[in-house]
């Protein structure tokens, strides 16, 4: 079930939609306004990757120069 963005074109303001099934075009409605005049914008999607062999929440953090087993690539 994915969620959208969208940005309304009367007012600027970005909202997200979570569509249950298809998307109807009726159902997105401007949180702050109430127009459904919008345009869909792009976004990345978001993807978790969980590690099975251990945990890592008391590593140090990729910004602080530690990785948790390397996983991220960045060390």
């Amino acid at each position: 079930m994915p969620i959208y963005d969208y940005r309304c074109t009367k007012c600027e303001t970005v909202y997200d939609v979570f569509h249950k099934g298809k998307e109807i075009q009726e159902d997105i409605v401007c949180p702050s306004c109430g127009s459904t005049e919008h345009k869909k914008l792009m976004s990345v999607p978001s993807v978790q990757i969980h590690e099975s062999s251990g945990s890592c929440s008391s590593a140090p953090s990729c910004e602080s120069g530690g990785c948790c087993g390397g996983a991220c690539g960045l060390n």
